[in-house]
């Protein structure tokens, strides 16, 4: 069956949105046309070959404006020479309106040269462009993402995370999929009691700073917490010598032994303690959060899913489920068969003393984001949980759904540097540079924009030094700098007694800034490939190639001074790049500055 058939396009349509959007559609068609009516393969070859041939902006207007290579693939799998290949392949595209001459390069790549009203009508399209290719089929989406513990404030480690979770969502929201932000709250662990315990001795100075319990979280916020706190109990009442007494001298046996003597010792307050101090640290990490913004459309909850205690909970209705085919008994705990869907072993999912594992409810929760419909479901990990990977799509695929359903992107945390000495980033100790000084220290942007500056699962190292200078080491600067730029060569402009151009004048005649146009119209096509791989970090890498472009011609030019009509287009061109690094700050969650 013959695919639908290229189409007569004018270049003087109005819309030049639609314009761009259709010569592109155009050329892809044709390309797939070719694949029909010139080459003999059956229909599985014609698919593999469609999915596998590309058609990008070229890297340098030598080669053309676009360039595939179509040819090179089908040369293997149609057993045809790809040059003689290219060859038929230039004359059946040159029947296009828009395309000015097709030469072909190397081993079999085609490349196409644009005509120059066709070119710039496509700069008239940025201004108003929002993706490279339309998406076909829009997706429901989840990302979950930062889920620290709510044990005290974020710090740095977690920003790279949130950073990373927002501007995939952005992302993929600008690419047209419906998505939804979500923070698991791990509220019912032993990290609460551990602080609602490390909250309770603080507040009634049970320990002096010598003999406090090494594995209690020791931070000024928890002393923070305790004060902020009313309570009915007073100090005297506490019985501190039988609360200090005969404890294990392994840091994490004896805070356990603790947290039980209070639990049993002062029932009411314990219970206060622990809902105040959780509800105290989500605050401060929702506020943080909110700073850097970074907002969650849900906050899920692990105490939601209740407790295998209650046979109708949700966490006790999964795993039943999973009892009926997926699960066996041995040495009294419950272990899931997950080798059987690709596990290296069979896991623990309730323990021989009734409890649940970690896993138990990680997996419930899961059928639950599932059971919501999302067709995709992005989890946001932390670098150590690599080998947590398997057992969830283990347990996806025993819940009933496709183990694809699920993308886990792994996060490197951020080693911060200050005066080139590393600076230290544990909770426990109370000895860390929090996400909060960060955004103080530098601002939510240029963290936002360091954070994002390599792929995630990459290490990063980020020096506060070179985010505070206002030099070209710093590419957040150096970014923000060229947008700034433009917006006081348009003050200026104006300030002549101009108005700026609505389009551009003398189409043919003017290529004064065809290498930057060029650079603009590759926003679309690196967001569409960001969105898709859920690579953030290639938006970084495009603006400061943009910014760079636009540096070296704000340089070599003196635009104020040229040529009226030169100006004119000089102008319109500029407003094409502004826009653009607008856009790609905006999908990193950062605002373009009109000064600096």
């Amino acid at each position: 069956m013959k695919r639908e058939r290229k189409l007569k396009w004018t270049l003087d349509q109005g819309n030049t949105r639609e314009g761009f959007n259709f010569l592109f559609t155009q050329i892809s068609l044709a390309l797939n046309n070719f694949i029909d009516d010139v080459l003999d393969l059956a229909s599985d070859q014609k698919n593999l070959l469609i999915s596998k041939h590309k058609l990008n902006l070229s890297d340098s207007l030598d080669k053309g404006h676009w360039t595939t290579n179509l040819c090179l693939i089908a040369s293997n799998i149609a057993k045809k020479n790809p040059k003689e290949l290219a060859a038929q392949l230039a004359q059946y595209l040159a029947g296009i309106e828009g395309i000015q001459k097709i030469e072909v390069a190397g081993p079999g790549f085609v490349n196409i040269f644009l005509t120059q009203r066709a070119f710039l009508q496509q700069a008239e399209a940025g201004l108003k462009l929002s993706t490279g290719s339309e998406q076909t089929t829009k997706q429901k989406i989840q990302i979950e993402f930062v889920s620290a513990n709510p044990t005290g404030p974020l710090h740095v480690g977690h920003g790279r995370g949130a950073a990373y979770g927002d501007a995939i969502g952005r992302i993929l929201e600008h690419l047209g999929h419906e998505v939804e932000r979500e923070y698991y709250v791990n509220d019912a662990g032993r990290q609460i009691d551990i602080l609602a315990c490390s909250i309770f001795l603080r507040k009634f100075t049970c320990f002096d700073e010598d003999t406090f319990p090494g594995s209690a979280y020791k931070g000024g916020y928890v002393l923070d917490i305790a004060d902020s706190i009313s309570l009915d109990l007073k100090a005297e009442e506490i019985d501190k010598k039988t609360l200090q007494s005969n404890l294990p001298e392994d840091p994490e046996a004896q805070i356990d032994e603790l947290i039980t003597r209070i639990q049993s010792a002062y029932v009411e307050s314990w219970a206060l303690i622990r809902a105040q101090g959780l509800a105290y640290v989500i605050q401060s990490i929702k506020a943080d959060l909110t700073e850097f913004k970074v907002n969650f459309d849900h906050w899920f909850f692990e105490s939601s899913l209740g407790n295998l205690s209650d046979n109708q909970s949700e966490i006790s209705l999964a795993i039943q489920k999973l009892q009926k085919n997926h699960t066996y008994e041995k040495d009294g705990a419950v272990w899931l068969e997950s080798t059987k869907f690709g596990d290296d072993k069979d896991r623990v999912i309730i323990r021989e003393d009734g409890r649940g594992t970690y896993l138990s409810a990680d997996l419930v929760y899961h059928k639950n984001k599932l059971d919501r419909g999302f067709n995709t479901i992005i989890n946001v990990w932390g670098s150590d949980h690599h080998g947590y990977i398997k057992r969830i799509e283990a347990t996806i695929e025993a819940f009933g759904y496709k183990k694809q359903q699920m993308q886990v992107q792994l996060v490197q945390f951020a080693n911060l540097f200050e005066d080139g000495a590393k600076v230290k980033m544990s909770t426990r100790s109370g000895n860390f540079y929090t996400l909060k000084q960060l955004i103080d220290d530098v601002g939510p942007d240029a963290s936002r924009f360091y954070y994002l500056s390599k792929q995630a699962d990459q290490h990063l190292d980020f020096d506060i030094g070179v985010a505070r200078t206002n030099s070209k080491d710093n590419l957040y600067y150096y970014v923000q700098y060229a947008h700034a730029r433009i917006c006081s060569v348009q003050k200026k402009y104006v300030g002549l007694g101009k108005t700026l151009p609505n389009a551009f004048s003398d189409i043919e005649n003017f290529h004064a800034c065809d290498e930057l146009i060029q650079l603009a119209l590759n926003f679309s096509f690196v967001v569409h490939n960001a969105g898709e791989n859920l690579h953030p970090h290639l938006v970084v890498y495009y603006l400061r190639d943009l910014a760079q472009g636009f540096h070296h011609f704000y340089n070599d030019v003196n635009i104020l001074n040229a040529e009226e009509a030169e100006q004119i287009n000089i102008m319109r061109s500029l407003a094409v790049v502004k826009n653009v690094l607008g856009s790609a700050l905006e999908l990193l969650g950062i605002e373009p500055l009109d000064q600096m």
